[in-house]
C-alpha cells in the first residue's frame, strides 16, 4: 500500500506567511512605473513558495521515495528512492542549532536525508521502524512545532498591522 506524507502544514504557512508579510507592501510603496513589474514579481514568488514547500515522500512495502517539484530540481534539490532492504543504518549528526538530522545510510555508502517536517510524521516513522527492523525511536521533527506556529502568528500579525496602516493612510486622504 503507498503512503504519501507530505510537507508539515505548519511549515509551509509559516515560509507563505512570511513570505507574504515581507513582500506585500512592496506593490504599494513601489513608484508608478514599477507597479506592474513588481505585482508580477511578487505574485511569481508567491507561486516559487508555494511549490517549493510541496515536495512529498511517498512509502509503499518495497521503498521510500523523496519527491520534489519542477521548480525545487531547478534549484538543486533532488528526488530520491531507496528500497527498505538496501538501508543499512540510520545516522545522526548535530545541527549547530543543538537539534539533530538524520540520514539513511545504504549499504552500498549513499546518504540520503530523512525528511523530517512531514505530516503524520510518527506514522512515518513507525513504516520505517517496520520496514527496516532500525530502531527510531529518537528520530522527531527538526524543530519543534510551535516555531513554526510562532513564526506563522508573528507572520499574520505582521500583515495584520500592514493592512490596518495601509487602511488609516488611506482614508486619511
Amino acid at each position: 500500500m503507498i503512503e504519501k506524507f507530505k510537507t508539515l502544514f505548519y511549515v509551509k504557512s509559516s515560509l507563505v506567511s512570511l513570505y507574504l508579510a515581507l513582500t506585500i507592501p512592496i506593490p504599494f510603496i513601489s513608484i508608478d512605473r514599477l507597479k506592474i513589474p513588481s505585482i508580477i514579481i511578487f505574485v511569481l514568488g508567491l507561486y516559487l513558495i508555494v511549490d517549493i514547500t510541496s515536495d512529498y515522500v511517498e512509502t509503499c512495502n518495497n521503498k521510500i521515495s523523496y519527491k520534489t517539484s519542477f521548480i525545487s530540481k531547478t534549484l538543486g534539490k533532488k528526488n530520491w528512492e531507496i528500497s527498505w532492504k538496501d538501508i543499512k543504518l540510520i545516522k545522526s549528526l548535530p545541527t549547530s542549532q543543538g537539534s539533530k538530522v538524520y540520514y539513511f545510510n545504504t549499504y552500498q555508502g549513499d546518504n540520503f536525508l530523512v525528511p523530517q517536517r512531514l505530516e503524520n510524521f510518527e506514522k512515518f516513522v513507525l513504516i520505517i521502524s517496520k520496514n527496516t527492523s532500525i530502531a527510531v525511536t529518537e528520530i522527531s521533527y527538526i524543530s519543534p512545532l510551535w516555531t513554526y506556529k510562532l513564526l506563522t502568528f508573528l507572520s499574520v500579525l505582521m500583515i495584520v498591522g500592514e493592512i490596518f496602516t495601509f487602511l488609516i493612510k488611506y482614508y486619511q486622504y
